[in-house]
């Protein structure tokens, strides 16, 4: 086993890494999968120094004695911190544990964890299986391909681009946004408390629908689902194409919205679909018009992050910059009023696309 002490600026190469464990208490984390040799460049540390270990292919990057467990225990004000980017194979699995850290992670094909106190996520282009815990932090994702789980006490989820066989979304105060493909079979499951949530579905889209809320608005683009409502239930409820899918959303007292992508556009993490929402739907009473990804010329989408990993350096500062500046929540003209809009404008627009 090799093992360094880490308390000054350095790089470490290393000959190959089969796994990498990372934790982190606050700074900035980069794990790059690229086809490079696997290395790990430290550009900044203060505190207490950081611990390397490198044993049978398994890198672990963390602190002495510091579990995912005992991360807790490390809130209080402390001046520990490190600015690092990590270098790995394209299916080397990762476990990222950070309390106030920023996280971005690219390009892995294998399973991916990460788990965050209040430091912001940002996951690109990743393949397989991620799973996403946070207390308050936010997760920003696209083009992921597999499967998510999320689950978040006031983080937001914001989804865009990537094909997923499998969303699994639980928060108390967090939101969730999503504007993806369906895999097969494309099971959609998503629960939250007081939380809004907005998904965008392609027109062909394969899934038996279900929306419920106790006392949310709940909105779609699609005319065959109905809705119905009991004094302390609404529901939106039906079959998209062949139904071998299944979406469920289950709120007690946020809206649901669910769009309709024409058949000819596709999620676009860099930019605005191709094509909108129709005239006179919901999605039109929203901000000013602009850049519905980006926020440009417009009014910046919520929870929008627009600085990257400041701690990564050369092409990692680079792809850590683009993540965050590309992943926008690209539903604020469905989910928040006009900007200077009166409240009952805005209740006027939501009932002219509210499923009868």
């Amino acid at each position: 086993m090799s093992q360094w002490t880490v308390n000054a600026p350095m790089r470490l190469a290393f000959d190959d890494v089969t796994a990498l464990k990372v934790r982190a208490i606050a700074g900035s984390v980069a794990i790059l999968a690229t086809s490079e040799a696997p290395a790990l460049d430290i550009t900044r540390i203060s505190g207490q120094p950081l611990t390397v270990t490198h044993e049978d292919g398994v890198l672990t990057i963390s602190y002495e004695d510091l579990t995912w467990d005992g991360l807790l225990e490390w809130l209080r004000p402390r001046n520990h911190s490190a600015e690092m980017t990590v270098i790995v194979p394209r299916d080397c699995p990762a476990q990222v544990g950070v309390v106030a850290a920023t996280a971005v992670v690219s390009g892995i094909t294998a399973r991916t964890s990460v788990k965050s106190v209040s430091g912001a996520i940002t996951l690109d282009g990743l393949n397989g299986t991620v799973d996403a815990r946070t207390v308050g932090a936010d997760v920003e994702a696209q083009d992921i391909n597999g499967q998510i789980t999320f689950n978040s006490v006031s983080g937001d989820l914001t989804l865009a681009g990537g094909s997923l066989d499998r969303l699994d979304a639980k928060t108390v105060t967090g939101s969730v946004t999503a504007d993806v493909h369906l895999g097969k079979p494309g099971n959609v499951r998503v629960a939250t408390l007081s939380s809004d949530v907005a998904l965008r579905l392609p027109a062909q889209a394969d899934a038996r629908v279900s929306l419920r809320s106790t006392s949310g608005r709940l909105l779609t683009e699609f005319d065959c689902l109905r809705s119905s409502h009991a004094p302390a239930l609404h529901s939106v409820n039906g079959t998209l194409g062949a139904g071998t899918g299944h979406i469920s959303v289950t709120t007690l007292s946020g809206r649901v919205t669910l769009l309709r992508r024409a058949a000819d556009a596709a999620p676009a993490p860099g930019g605005p679909a191709q094509s909108g929402p129709a005239q006179g739907d919901p999605a039109q009473s929203g901000p000013a018009q602009g850049d519905p990804v980006t926020g440009d010329a417009g009014t910046p989408a919520p929870g929008a992050d627009s600085t990257g990993a400041t701690g990564a350096t050369g092409q990692g500062k680079a792809d850590a910059g683009r993540s965050r500046s590309r992943v926008r929540d690209p539903w604020a003209s469905a989910t928040d009023p006009a900007p200077g809009g009166s409240a009952g404008a805005q209740d006027d627009a939501q009932t002219k696309g509210e499923t009868r």
